[in-house]
């Protein structure tokens, strides 16, 4: 069964960092376009960012200047860099790829800020 694990949330004060980091099966990670996303309470899920199969990030408003999206070819991983954070980036962090019209998600990893 294609697995898709993430790790790495936490709680940080506001202006903080974290790193997420979300491991794909080898095959998808050399192939496929990977997105990070992320859910607040009582609001719809959000993209954050995307990193194509030749690495070229993308970014939602909101974080851009902030986060930085990688591959990491060593590791096999793709992370996620959040430095300046807010209390509005609090949100439980989903990594996701879509493989032939289908969408697959990992458990997803809560991240709050707060003082």
């Amino acid at each position: 069964q294609v697995q898709l694990v993430e790790s790495g949330g936490g709680l940080v004060q506001p202006g903080g960092s974290l790193r997420l980091v979300c491991a794909p099966p080898r095959r998808i990670f050399s192939m496929n376009a990977m997105r990070w996303h992320r859910q607040a309470p009582g609001k719809e899920r959000e993209w954050v960012a995307l990193i194509s199969s030749d690495g070229t990030p993308y970014y939602a408003d909101s974080v851009k200047g902030r986060f930085t999206i990688s591959r990491e070819n060593a590791k096999n991983t793709v992370d996620l860099q959040m430095n300046s954070l807010r209390p509005e980036d609090t949100a439980v962090y989903y990594c996701n790829y879509n493989l032939n019209g289908e969408d697959f998600w990992g458990q997803g990893t809560q991240v709050t800020v707060s003082s």
